[in-house]
């Protein structure tokens, strides 16, 4: 029976704005280094014996994200299943599952979230192989954190059991009151409620029949109906928006009487809100963390997050100020889950351009970043990466100013073709059918000025594109 990690990979991440954004979430975010969370889901199970190829799923935005921190860490055998839209973690394990049965009747499942934090020891890995014999057996397992501190930004599940690496599930228990999250700790038989868990494909399936029996219809008609193309599953979208909007938890494990807990103890974070990515990270002599850019006076218990501007904190005490390139959030770290609220009142109000899009966008062939717009003008600095190519497209509202800052490039427009260095530059009038191309073996930056009536991204045609898009 070989065990297969099941990458989520389609969460929004809305408590870590203003950095986590539509267009990029904290998954694919380098939070901790070069590598980003997802990236290193994946390569903190590489060295578990006997595990088959990863199928990750996630939207069709998040596709060229996901083969980027394949390709980076060196994963060529994954298998990457795209929903047209997302309904919750429920159905997507259950396409998963279904998928996996038509190639292996025996199947076990792995499933692991992209977005979490997670420092493996010996006692882990030993966990793994009790919690997959027991997903063997038919049980459904979910990992629970030992926990260290009363945390009311987690669930608990309470295990009907003293010890052992396998106990039976009692009671799941929302997010509790600080009081009640003390009395918890204090009680020794609760965990917090990790996320991830370990299940038989067969088994998985007959008892969502029985409490969930939607998920699985609305799953396998569209894994029936699905595109397969080697290391690619693209649901149909009329099937899987059937499916109900429902986590595995209420689906599943709220409802069954076949589920036991794992516990870990490991160092373990769901880098679910500012204060817990403050908790991660190392501090200085006052207990700040600084990522970034900033000078710290007088101030105590803080995170600081800032790549381009210099942020200067004087006489503060216990706040996250996190500073994009267009917005700056503010707050105590103890009000670091209401961000939600803050993200809710931007999409009230609007402002799509704060939640949507980053201010570095990320695209299959590198991607760029807005530098400035105003009135009838936009100036984006676009990096490409060596090999690649945009597509070949025109503009019906806008022309193009082209300055080649670094490498090489190889630029079509109409029927000509040039090649620009350093320092040398094109323009590429209104209308132009045209393409930019990296040829050199080393990444290509240019300075691109806009001009016309309109310029968002979706005056692009596009009349030739490697990746299929429209």
């Amino acid at each position: 029976m070989t065990v297969y990690p099941v990458i989520l990979a389609g969460g929004r991440g809305t408590r870590l704005w203003p950095l986590s954004r539509s267009d990029k979430p904290k998954q694919f975010l380098p939070m901790h280094g070069e590598h980003s969370l997802f990236q290193r889901t994946v390569e903190r199970h590489k060295k578990v014996e006997g595990l088959g190829r990863p199928l990750v799923v996630c939207g069709e935005a998040d596709r060229f994200q996901v083969d980027d921190g394949l390709a980076g860490i060196g994963v060529t055998d994954a298998t990457v299943m795209l929903e047209p839209q997302s309904r919750n973690t429920a159905p997507a394990i259950a396409a998963a599952a279904e998928a996996l049965l038509r190639e292996d009747p025996e199947a076990v499942l792995f499933v692991l979230p992209s977005d979490h934090l997670l420092t493996p020891d010996d006692a882990y890995f030993a966990t793994l192989d009790a919690a997959f014999a027991a997903a063997r057996a038919g049980k459904m397992v979910t990992f629970g954190v030992v926990p260290t501190h009363p945390e009311t930004g987690y669930g608990y599940i309470k295990a009907n059991g003293a010890a052992g690496p396998i106990l039976p599930v009692e009671q799941f228990v929302e997010k509790p009151a600080v009081d009640e999250a003390g009395r918890m700790v204090a009680d020794g038989a609760y965990y917090w409620n990790a996320g991830f868990f370990a299940l038989s494909a067969r088994a998985l399936i007959e008892e969502l029949e029985r409490t969930a029996p939607d998920v699985v219809r609305a799953a396998a008609s569209a894994v029936g109906a699905a595109q397969v193309r080697p290391g690619c599953i693209v649901l149909p979208a009329d099937p899987y928006a059937r499916a109900p909007d429902i986590s595995i938890d209420y689906a599943l494990f709220e409802r069954t009487d076949k589920a036991v807990v794992a516990p870990i103890t490991c160092r373990w974070s769901d880098v679910g809100s500012w204060s817990a990515y403050w908790d991660t990270l190392e501090k200085d002599g006052d207990g700040n963390a600084v990522r970034g850019k900033a000078i710290t006076v007088d101030t105590r218990d803080s995170l600081i997050v800032s790549h381009r501007a210099d942020v200067v904190a004087l006489g503060v005490d216990r706040l996250a100020i996190v500073a994009a390139d267009d917005a700056i959030l503010v707050c105590p770290l103890d009000r670091a889950q209401d961000v939600k609220t803050v993200v809710e009142t931007l999409k009230a109000r609007r402002r799509n351009e704060l939640l949507d899009v980053s201010p570095t966008v990320t695209r299959p062939w590198g991607g760029y970043t807005s530098i400035m717009s105003g009135q009838r003008f936009q100036v984006k600095h676009l990096f490409v990466l060596p090999g690649k190519r945009l597509s070949l497209q025109k503009h019906h509202h806008r022309a193009e100013h082209w300055v080649v800052v670094r490498g090489t490039a190889e630029v079509t427009v109409d029927d000509a073709v040039q090649t620009l260095s350093e320092n040398q530059s094109t323009y590429i009038p209104l209308g132009a059918v045209h393409r930019l191309a990296n040829p050199g073996r080393i990444l290509l930056e240019l300075i691109e000025v806009q001009t016309g009536s309109y310029l968002g991204e979706d005056d692009i045609v596009r009349l030739e594109d490697e990746w299929g898009r429209g």
